[in-house]
């Protein structure tokens, strides 16, 4: 029980840092990549999808 709530920590980390690294693109290189900032949280959070 305590490993899946530090892996839950660890998960919350990831997803808030990799929101902070694409937040720092701007919309150009986004654009690049075919997201637009509305797609964000859900590429951070892994449940993205074309």
């Amino acid at each position: 029980m305590f490993l899946s709530f530090i892996r839950m920590i660890q998960a919350f980390r990831d997803y808030q840092r990799n929101v902070a690294e694409l937040s720092q693109l701007s919309d150009l290189e986004l654009a690049d990549m075919g997201l637009d900032r509305s797609d964000i949280q859900r590429v951070a959070a892994g449940a993205y999808s074309r």
